[in-house]
């Protein structure tokens, strides 16, 4: 399982903390760990990265929502994301946000890290969704799958920039390379001034005077990977984990998105699953429940032989204990419950019915009341708590 600290832990902060909260949480830990402050050391650098990634996951009401129910197994950690996808300028980008223009480390926002000399977010790329089936001997394990997907990855011709073999880019002479026009306009109350995204480089303060021949400027190209996804045991129908970077990359360069994988619990022929337990209806013939027999049935690891006691009456669930699923975040494995239904025959031999005629009114074969009078349905209760 991850080694990971709970990202609630690493912000100081409880799980019904608000977004302003976190917030001014991150805000503070941020300043305190950010390697302007802290030049040169990796301890601080390491927190800094690791209070960015929590602030992330729960400043985000859908990932926080799955890390609240399924740990860091559900935000991918052990699908190949997680802090390894993680990259220092979507950090940076995400500490710009949250201090705007008055950021006490303005040196991370400039020109080095947007672009000319406006602060401009990196670009991220659209995430893709697949849906993987597993049985349930997979989910049982865990698993690790290898998959084919069509994605857009930096055209290798011109290494992502769009311009003709990878040629440098060309200042947009519209905005001088800051990605912004400023109009200044007279109004009755003065001037004022108004900035947008340059309508000529959309923003990128760079054009592409020669396009590439491959990708035509896109600076990217599709593409089919074979992505090897290690699946956590005990995922649920409906969970999605997510690897970071396994996306596609923007048109001319930034951070690729996140490949979703939607888990699909493939139909077992013989089990049903029942959270962490396993249901597994057993037919036993009428001769077998009264004189006991051993009985070989299926788990999620296989076969294995079960005893079934003489007497055995039809209801009543055996359990074996530990062969269920394991839960995600590793707190324990269910068992798998063994219904006994005693088989009727719907129709009889004329010597078959002889010896059953000779057996109606043996003393033995007369109804019992179930024990200090209980029903059926009580004993099912008992056994369920």
């Amino acid at each position: 399982m991850s080694n990971k600290r709970d990202y609630y832990e690493v912000l100081g902060v409880s799980k019904d903390a608000s977004a302003e909260e976190l917030k001014k949480a991150y805000r503070k830990l941020a300043i305190k760990f950010h390697p302007d402050k802290n030049p040169d050391d990796k301890d601080a650098e390491a927190k800094f990265k690791e209070i960015a990634e929590a602030y992330s996951v729960l400043s985000d009401p859908q990932k926080k929502a799955r890390y609240d129910q399924f740990g860091h197994a559900g935000m991918g950690g052990a699908a190949g994301g997680g802090a390894g996808g993680f990259s220092m300028d979507d950090i940076f980008s995400q500490f710009g946000d949250i201090f705007g223009d008055e950021s006490p480390f303005s040196s991370f926002f400039g020109g080095s890290r947007g672009g000319g000399g406006g602060r401009r977010g990196v670009r991220k790329g659209s995430d893709l969704r697949i849906k993987l089936k597993l049985t349930l001997t997979d989910i049982s394990k865990g698993v690790e799958k290898k998959i084919k997907v069509k994605r857009y990855t930096a055209c290798q011709t011109c290494n992502g920039n769009g311009a003709k073999n990878g040629t440098a880019l060309d200042t947009c002479q519209t905005c001088k390379g800051q990605g912004q026009v400023r109009r200044v306009q007279q109004t009755m109350l003065g001037q004022m001034v108004t900035t947008s995204t340059c309508p000529t480089c959309n923003g990128e303060g760079k054009i592409v005077s020669e396009r590439c021949e491959v990708c035509f400027g896109e600076g990217r190209q599709l593409t089919e990977d074979q992505i090897s996804i290690k699946i956590p045991a005990g995922v649920t129908e409906g969970m999605q984990l997510s690897m970071s970077g396994k996306g596609n990359v923007p048109v001319r360069g930034g951070v690729p998105g996140d490949l979703l994988i939607v888990i699909e619990e493939e139909e077992h022929p013989e089990l049903k699953r029942d959270g962490q337990n396993v249901i597994y209806d057993l037919p036993v013939n009428f001769v077998d429940a009264v004189l006991g027999t051993d009985y070989e049935i299926p788990t999620v690891d296989g076969k294995v032989k079960i005893k079934l006691k003489s007497g055995t009456q039809g209801g009543e669930i055996l359990r074996l204990r530990g062969k269920g699923l394991p839960n995600i975040n590793g707190y324990g494995t269910g068992d798998q419950l063994v219904h006994v239904n005693i088989y009727t025959p719907t129709s009889v031999s004329s010597d078959e019915k002889r010896a059953l005629e000779q057996m109606r009114n043996s003393p033995n074969f007369q109804p019992q009341s179930n024990s200090k009078g209980r029903s059926i349905f009580d004993k099912m209760k008992d056994f369920f708590n």
